[in-house]
């Protein structure tokens, strides 16, 4: 098929400049592994595992077998008042990788309702303890937290929030955790746990009864991987103890086995209260998520609730799709059977080694990163961004899908890479930045 402009105009496309897209389109039409093919016949190494969901890499004929079978036997099960075995079994799996006490899943269907579903069992638990005036949350800068009203609210990604005017009252950031101490930091920063007293102090200046919850990445991902500084996390925890306000992590991008363990949480040593999840819960390959919770906070939503009636008020058509399901349960065999978080782990070092070895560009203004996810920031161009986007067309079209945020390239391969893919990675990028002048 020859691709047009005219061809492709009936699409919007998401987080695109559609105009620029539409007159020289890129567009993808097959997946294998570790790599795409576009529309011309060139093949892509896939450096961000898509958007950071594709972590067992593309077109698994394990996926595949399961979704058919599961279409031809149970297309579609109304969620509400009914179930099927399939999501029981998943919630099964998911809390064997969660930490302990985070032992009950709420299925919805992207990153973006995961978290609109988890600001939803804040206000519902704390309504059910009788504390309904916590309805503040708190967030922190350059965070992502989907694109729904309720993660609109919270992102602290200026493009992402100032044409929507119509968020939610009652949502604080605190600082980000960049530092210029902390440049070209490989893992933890040294510095920045005290970036966490911001908590603090905005329970002080609006009371800590006011706020039900505080929201964060543990790797904030899409901004450009800033990991957090040692002591960060643990601080956030002692203050949201000392006050009774729920910790959420948000794992949609560093779940999964990205830092090498089934959850940043995990790797960290920092356990919340809930966490949000969606991209590789089922390897890309259909949408999904899922909010796993703590133990109490199940229970007392559910035991405040009158006898036989519902108990929270809250879910979505396609909650727990069956087909989701199948595509969630085949992703976990294939993580577990083929050892994908422990590759993850042992691939980590040498990933960030490779990456690092590009601070010598004098476009390369910093490098971060943890596990096997990294960010690279270049220097501006004419305008904020526009270098990046014109970096990530060109990596493209040299054979390297690699996801540009602003002027930062994120760089995350799937979790089945080996250390010739990272080889390749950092080549392409060495050669597409080096020539930029």
């Amino acid at each position: 098929m020859h691709y047009t402009a005219n061809t492709l105009e009936s699409h919007w496309m998401p987080f695109t400049n559609n105009r620029d897209f539409k007159a020289n389109p890129r567009l993808l039409v097959k997946g294998d592994g570790m790599y795409y093919w576009d529309h011309k016949g060139g093949k892509i190494l896939d450096g961000s595992s898509a958007l950071f969901c594709s972590a067992a890499g593309h077109c698994r004929p394990e996926i595949a077998e399961a979704v058919y079978k599961q279409l031809k036997e149970n297309d579609y099960a109304p969620p509400f008042q009914l179930g099927h075995p399939a999501s029981f079994e998943l919630a099964q799996k998911v809390i064997r990788l969660t930490p302990d006490g985070l032992d009950h899943v709420f299925f919805a269907n992207s990153g973006s309702e995961a978290v609109d579903t988890a600001l939803k069992i804040a206000m519902a638990y704390f309504r059910a303890k009788g504390e309904g005036q916590r309805t503040r949350f708190v967030s922190r800068e350059r965070a992502y937290h989907g694109v729904n009203i309720g993660g609109t609210s919270l992102s602290g990604m200026v493009k992402n929030r100032e044409v929507f005017s119509g968020i939610m009252p009652g949502v604080v950031l605190m600082r980000h955790t960049w530092l210029e101490e902390n440049r070209f930091t490989k893992g933890q920063p040294e510095h920045g746990a005290y970036l966490a007293d911001d908590l603090e102090r905005f329970a002080q200046t609006y009371g800590p009864a006011t706020i039900a919850a505080c929201f964060v990445e543990p790797i904030a991902g899409s901004t450009g991987c800033l990991p957090p500084p040692k002591g960060y996390l643990e601080r956030l925890r002692a203050i949201c103890d000392k006050h009774g306000i729920l910790l959420v992590f948000d794992e949609v991008i560093c779940g999964f086995g990205r830092t090498g363990k089934p959850f940043a949480a995990q790797a960290f040593g920092v356990t919340p209260d809930m966490i949000t999840m969606a991209k590789a819960l089922t390897n890309g390959a259909v949408p999904m998520a899922a909010v796993a919770v703590k133990d109490d906070i199940y229970s007392t939503v559910v035991n405040a609730a009158p006898e036989g009636a519902i108990e929270l008020f809250h879910g979505y058509t396609y909650s727990a799709h069956p087909v989701a399901c199948a595509a969630g349960l085949a992703a976990l065999a294939i993580y577990e059977k083929e050892g994908v978080f422990e590759n993850a782990a042992k691939l980590a070092p040498y990933f960030l080694d490779k990456v690092f070895s590009l601070r010598d560009l004098d476009i390369v203004t910093d490098i971060r990163g943890y596990g096997l996810l990294a960010g690279v920031d270049i220097k501006p161009g004419k305008a904020p961004g526009a270098r990046g986007t014109q970096i990530q067309k060109d990596l493209f079209w040299k054979g390297l899908h690699v996801k540009f945020t602003g002027d930062t390239g994120i760089i995350a391969p799937p979790l089945i890479a080996k250390r010739e893919h990272v080889d390749e990675i950092v080549r392409i990028m060495r050669e597409t930045l080096s020539a930029i002048k």
